[in-house]
């Protein structure tokens, strides 16, 4: 798959402002932000919005913002990766998360090979290594786990070495679907099944524990979706979304009779554990 980078200059231009805009942009279709450079970036899969639809978010913000686009090459991403980004982790001390090409690493009690693409989820966003603290606070032995907007299966790889009986993995981007299938062999996961797709493909199947790592809006939107296919007793863990984001997410689990468990905070962003 394709994507279109777009580049955002806001003026002024800081922490604060910066988190708005991605809030009002996370309404679209962008599927990652990088907000480390000059200027604020953001990926959608060519087609998947228009300016219009840019142009109409920016109206509503209390700043200026001027923005400028490009369609990105299809290029090695592992390449770029190995050169820009992905280093070796360690979660917990427990988790060493590298991918193929890393030579010097330490050693760890477990070991996940991540093969970069632009799928999300090397672990590196404080979203990811919540959730992996979540998972390894569990006991998931023999629990069959549902993980939506999986990115690179690194949490369902996680819940497999971990014990869990069967993990599903759905995404609806491509890259992720593909990459999740490849980091499984990888690790020689065998009992993970990715899927691309979104949560209209949850039907009768349940699980112990429902993990999602996504935006805050699609979690509103799917998380009756997600408590539908929940065991009695099971555990809802979701995360993508900024600390003020907090009391929205907390308000519709309530509503769907979801007890709040735990909360993790690293940075501006935040992750929940729910009972049912």
């Amino acid at each position: 798959m394709k994507y279109t980078k777009t580049a955002f200059a806001l003026n002024p231009d800081n922490e604060t402002n910066r988190e708005i805009l991605i809030a009002y942009l996370s309404a679209l279709n962008f599927e990652s932000f990088d907000d480390s450079g000059d200027q604020l970036t953001a990926f959608y899969p060519i087609g998947k919005v228009n300016s219009e639809d840019i142009q109409s978010v920016l109206s509503e913000i209390p700043f200026s913002v001027e923005f400028n686009e490009e369609e990105m090459p299809d290029i090695n991403w592992n390449e770029e990766w190995e050169k820009n980004y992905f280093q070796p982790l360690m979660i917990n001390d427990q988790v060493l998360i590298r991918a193929p090409f890393h030579k010097d690493f330490p050693k760890a009690e477990y070991e996940i090979i991540i093969e970069p693409n632009m799928a999300f989820g090397t672990g590196n966003h404080e979203t990811t290594s919540m959730m992996m603290q979540h998972i390894l606070e569990l006991d998931l032995q023999d629990k069959t786990v549902l993980d939506m907007g999986c990115g690179t299966g690194i949490l369902g790889i996680m819940a497999s070495m971990l014990g869990a009986k069967s993990i599903t993995a759905i995404d609806i981007d491509e890259w992720s679907y593909t990459g999740t299938k490849e980091n499984a062999a990888l690790n020689h996961i065998s009992n993970l099944t990715a899927i691309q797709g979104d949560a209209s493909l949850l039907h009768e199947q349940k699980f112990d524990i429902v993990l999602a790592n996504i935006h805050k809006n699609v979690i509103l939107q799917d998380m009756e979706k997600y408590v539908s296919v929940l065991n009695d007793d099971g555990l809802l863990i979701v995360s993508g979304f900024y600390k003020e984001d907090m009391e929205d997410i907390i308000g519709h689990a309530s509503e769907l009779m979801l007890s709040k468990i735990i909360i993790k905070e690293a940075n501006k962003w935040t992750s929940c554990a729910f009972k049912k």
